[in-house]
């Protein structure tokens, strides 16, 4: 496998355009598929503290050089405030078996949140070195309107707002104003949990340049200069979601892509603040 290609962050810290995403993967199963990801090539892991498998990632990774390895975790948005963030930071490092985070993300957006006062824990964890880079999560762009002010305030850079991102779900106006203040949007879902693979439009696509659906759908997300975490559970899915740096999507087919949808939500909880 190639070496996946990193992109660079707003604070400068390097991230691969490719990593894996971990939701739903416990215990045994979620060790075996980190191992074998590492095994194959990828060094991008995505957690989180409400995914209950941050030891099982700790286990696939001891005998990793942890240098090489970029791994993303976030905290849950429960009760959160300033202590908690703390906290939760702590308890992460500690299931990881690490001493920092590369990214840190506020997972949910909720308007009853302090912000600032959250904030100014990410800030504490940022400076000490105990995160590298912070981010958020499921923001649109009325919560990045909010929060940007915040951030500017504290010197706290924003550096990632992670998102369900695929062809059903094109989310073309909140890429334009992430670009616009270099935040990088990282995709979850990006294959709409496998929506799209029976795609007849994907499938003629993949045919001119012999990919399959999901890996159409990668390079199109990749050649928006998105980050893509797929969840994969089997070596050969995993194999396939890396083999998307030989070949390059023409605009017209990026074009066609981008008209396939942009209103399937798939992820879509009760305490989703996707409007006010």
């Amino acid at each position: 496998m190639k070496n996946i290609p990193n992109i660079k962050l707003n604070n400068n810290l390097e991230i691969p355009i490719i990593g894996l995403g971990t939701w739903h993967l416990n215990e045994e199963e979620c060790a075996r598929v980190v191992k074998k990801a590492l095994e194959i090539g990828y060094t991008h892991i995505d957690t989180a503290e409400i995914y209950l498998n941050e030891s099982a990632i700790s286990e696939a990774i001891k005998n990793f050089p942890r240098e090489k390895l970029f791994i993303t975790s976030k905290a849950w948005t429960d009760n959160l405030d300033y202590y908690r963030v703390i906290d939760a930071c702590k308890e992460s490092l500690a299931k990881l078996g690490t001493i920092y985070l590369d990214n840190y993300l506020l997972h949910w957006p909720n308007k009853n949140m302090n912000y600032e006062n959250i904030f100014k824990a990410f800030k504490k964890l940022y400076d000490e070195g105990k995160i590298k880079s912070f981010g958020v999560s499921n923001c649109t762009i009325h919560h990045l309107k909010d929060l940007l002010p915040i951030c500017k305030k504290l010197r706290l850079p924003l550096t990632v707002n992670q998102v369900e991102f695929h062809p059903y779900l094109y989310q073309n106006e909140l890429l334009y104003f992430c670009n616009k203040y270099n935040i990088k949007i990282v995709a979850y879902s990006p294959l709409a949990q496998g929506k799209i693979t029976d795609n007849k439009k994907l499938q003629d696509i993949g045919k001119k340049y012999d990919k399959t659906t999901t890996q159409i759908s990668l390079r199109w997300i990749m050649q928006k200069n998105i980050i893509a975490i797929p969840k994969a559970s089997s070596e050969k899915h995993l194999k396939e979601n890396m083999n998307i740096f030989n070949f390059e999507l023409s605009n017209d087919d990026i074009k066609e892509i981008d008209g396939l949808g942009n209103n399937l939500r798939i992820i879509n909880p009760s305490f989703a603040e996707f409007e006010y």
